[in-house]
């Protein structure tokens, strides 16, 4: 494995709050990133971004693989919990109503999310806490903190892993109240929509091929061995692996053409499932990884992971 070398680019930041006619946010050209690089991958995460995963890269492919058109999209924690409300009279969106509690790391339909904490820590991990917005709304910090740490896996140069926690903060009575259990993104993921070739991976080196017209709605699949994985036409991939999903995956593109570029509207999505109950005072955690490069170099890896990994699960207290 070649040196760490750990990267921190500071440039002077600028509200990225302005707004498109379509209603997406304008991301913005001055950007306060940190990144680590292996000499094999190239993973970052931005301040101004809610501290989600807003890039992606590696030696055989130069270009960000991560779309960040707008706050919902990224590489992210997005969890679901209570009852579906209308709040429309409060400044709820009303392509979102009605929603339930819904924090994005990223940050709202009209926001990003604030980030107290943003570092490289003692361990050379990107480390970040962030207090997240609720979907539907404007600008409305959700009662929660995220926090997420991000590495190279030990031994696979090409494997980064990805821990995530999240702390809910909720008073017992709010409007929400308890709904029971439901669909968790573990994490949200979204890519260049050039990268529009969806595998899902079977084991022993066997992938099956996963057909999806534009969304949303998103297609479902099942993937059992919990990877699936993202092409594009030469070759060059990124495999998911979350060994705590226990549903289905949520996959398909959106809007049309191959674009690589990082900032425009069509994309790719992939979300690894499981079925949870947050209640209000709720701390979860989990952890992911993301494999990169050829078909050949991400089997190898994925096999190695699944080797150490398969098992492991979700922990949630529910105090």
């Amino acid at each position: 494995m070649k040196v760490l070398l750990l990267f921190s680019v500071l440039l002077p930041a600028i509200s990225l709050s302005q707004q498109t006619p379509d209603g997406n946010i304008k991301v913005g050209e001055k950007r306060d990133p940190l990144f680590l690089d292996n000499g094999v991958v190239r993973v970052g995460i931005d301040r101004e971004f809610g501290a989600a995963i807003t890039h992606l890269s590696w030696s055989t492919y130069r270009k960000n693989v991560v779309n960040i058109h707008d706050p919902g999209r990224l590489i992210q924690q997005s969890y679901y919990a209570g009852r579906r409300l209308d709040r429309t009279e409060e400044g709820q969106s009303p392509a979102w109503s009605p929603w339930p509690w819904n924090p994005i790391q990223g940050g709202g339909v009209k926001s990003w999310a604030k980030v107290p904490k943003f570092e490289i820590d003692d361990e050379g991990r990107l480390f970040s806490e962030t207090i997240p917005k609720l979907w539907d709304m404007a600008d409305e910090d959700a009662d929660a903190i995220m926090r997420q740490w991000t590495t190279f896996e030990p031994g696979l140069p090409n494997v980064v892993v990805v821990s995530c926690e999240l702390v809910c903060q909720r008073e017992g009575n709010d409007r929400w109240g308890k709904k029971g259990k439901r669909h968790q993104e573990i994490p949200a993921l979204y890519f260049t929509r050039n990268f529009s070739v969806f595998r899902n991976y079977l084991g022993e080196g066997k992938w099956r091929e996963e057909a999806q017209l534009p969304g949303p709605p998103w297609g479902k699949t099942h993937a059992p061995r919990n990877v699936m994985a993202c092409f594009n036409r030469q070759g060059q991939g990124v495999a998911v692996f979350s060994p705590a999903a226990t549903e289905h995956w949520n996959f398909g593109p959106h809007g049309g053409g191959n674009s690589p570029e990082a900032t425009d509207g069509p994309c790719v999505h992939l979300s690894p499932i499981v079925l949870l109950d947050l209640h209000p005072r709720s701390t979860l955690r989990y952890r992911y990884w993301m494999v990169v490069g050829t078909e050949e170099e991400i089997v190898s890896s994925i096999d190695q992971l699944l080797g150490k990994y398969q098992a492991e699960r979700v922990r949630l207290v529910n105090p």
